[in-house]
């Protein structure tokens, strides 16, 4: 169990786990035998929080990955990596910017590693994908909600 210490409150990591995790490659074996091809990957993330007991929430990171050649797919990784946390002794206003901002954030380095490893060992070069920035990704999903209600 891992501890943060947040805005006087707690964040334990109870566990983290891999949740589905898909891995499609649908032009083997050709894709192997072919030179020269420079996919384009396109990724897509998403977070999920739900409440299963007081104070103890699970935060799904979502990781879509999809590598195209022109009109061809190449391959299409998915993966759904959650974790479970206490949080306690934290404002109830702030609770929602910890599970979309702190909790990912703490349990992304580990997805992040699942899709390297899988796209590696699926016989492509290891997708590393960059650093995110959790808390701009909770206010544009704020700003996106405001939006669509007006």
């Amino acid at each position: 169990m891992t501890k943060n210490k947040t805005q006087g409150g707690t964040i334990a990591i109870n566990g983290q786990y891999i949740k589905d995790l898909s891995f499609e490659n649908p032009k083997a074996p050709q894709i192997f035998i072919e030179k020269d091809v420079t996919p384009k990957i396109d990724v897509s993330i998403d977070i999920n929080a739900t409440k299963l007991q007081k104070e103890v929430f699970e935060v799904e990171l979502s990781i879509n990955a999809k590598a195209k050649s022109g009109e061809d797919t190449i391959f299409i990784a998915e993966l759904i990596y959650a974790g479970i946390f206490t949080i306690k002794d934290i404002k109830e206003t702030l609770i929602e910017e910890v599970l979309f901002i702190q909790c990912p954030t703490l349990i992304f380095p580990f997805a992040r590693r699942i899709v390297s490893d899988t796209t590696r060992d699926a016989g492509f070069p290891p997708l590393m994908l960059n650093p995110i920035n959790f808390e701009v990704m909770y206010k544009n999903r704020k700003d996106k909600i405001k939006r669509d209600r007006k």
